[in-house]
């Protein structure tokens, strides 16, 4: 681990695979606001699609 200091910045430089390991794990502790059934996906993307559509 290295660390940097640019414009009065501190940053940290660590290797890509330890970097990936620590995304992982913050997505693994956070949980989705609200999980879809296929249809409910289905009805949520069409009622998005005419708002956009309403909007041109």
């Amino acid at each position: 681990m290295t660390h940097l200091t640019i414009d009065n910045k501190k940053y940290v430089l660590i290797p890509e695979e330890n970097y990936q390991e620590l995304q992982k794990q913050a997505a693994l502790k956070s949980k989705p606001e609200k999980t879809f059934s296929v249809e409910e996906a289905r009805d949520y993307s069409k009622k998005l699609i005419r708002t956009w559509a309403s909007e041109k």
